[in-house]
């Protein structure tokens, strides 16, 4: 049976990345402390279904429940009032976090039409990725019947890195799929 990406992780990635930056303390390695999925709804204010649908199918992503994100300000150009509903989002911290990292990998990346790799590119100078998807239908867990518009999110995976080259590292030996520029 595969190792799971925490056993992984802890087994093979620690030493590895060790040995590599020549890290004298364990805690310096870095590692994923969290990840936060985001998804903006426009249509929402206006529409309580899209709300509705939407909280499901990332409920039914990450296995956690999403907390709906409200506007701060009234803009009348975007028809938007305080304190309406104009998106969501998930933290996922611990097993659920490796569980969603593993799916992301291995199902879901790879399902994505011509898929080439995902940008080396879009970390954010303090070893962060961020990856933006625009469909949710690359997830195995949600049926096409089900859906009734097609709609991306934010994916947000922060590391304990101090730099981009060393989370980099750490998510290309959790086997993420970086193209080669």
């Amino acid at each position: 049976m595969a190792k799971s990406l925490k056993s992984q992780y802890l087994e093979d990635i620690v030493p590895k990345l060790s040995e590599q930056f020549s890290y004298g303390n364990l805690h310096q390695v870095p590692k994923v402390v969290k990840i936060v999925i985001n998804r903006g709804l426009g249509e929402a204010s206006q529409n309580a279904k899209a709300l509705e649908s939407s909280l499901n199918e990332l409920s039914v992503i990450t296995g956690q429940k999403p907390v709906v994100t409200r506007a701060k300000k009234a803009i009348a150009s975007f028809k938007i009032r305080q304190g309406m509903p104009v998106g969501m989002m998930v933290t996922l911290r611990g097993e659920r976090m490796y569980a969603f990292l593993e799916r992301l990998i291995c199902l879901a990346l790879p399902r994505i039409r011509d898929f080439r790799g995902i940008s080396p590119k879009s970390f954010d100078g303090r070893g962060n990725y961020c990856l933006g998807v625009r469909e949710q239908l690359m997830f195995p867990e949600i049926e096409y019947d089900s859906i009734d518009q097609i709609r991306g999110m934010d994916i947000s995976i922060v590391t304990s890195a101090n730099n981009d080259e060393e989370g980099r590292a750490l998510l290309k030996e959790m086997g993420m799929p970086f193209r080669d520029n």
